[in-house]
């Protein structure tokens, strides 16, 4: 698995699941660590996926964000 399979699968999991969210707010390197298994990865590459992981989730809040303010303007 790459690094951007490794980013889809933990913001997929992090996206559908709230506590996983949430702890991923809270201790983003063992979350990842947590939901890859034991895939065993170095810190470097680790904190790769978790800056993949925090920019998906903000363009897709941003892109959320975006359509809920195109709605208002119809």
């Amino acid at each position: 698995m790459d690094i951007k399979e490794m980013i889809e699968k933990v913001v997929d999991s992090v996206t559908k699941d709230n506590s996983a969210l949430e702890n991923f707010k809270k201790d983003p390197i063992a979350t990842v660590k947590s939901l890859l298994g034991s895939i065993d990865l170095d810190n470097d590459v680790i904190s790769k996926i978790v800056e993949g992981v925090k920019a998906k989730i903000s363009l897709d809040n941003l892109s959320g964000i975006a359509g809920k303010i195109g709605g208002l303007f119809k």
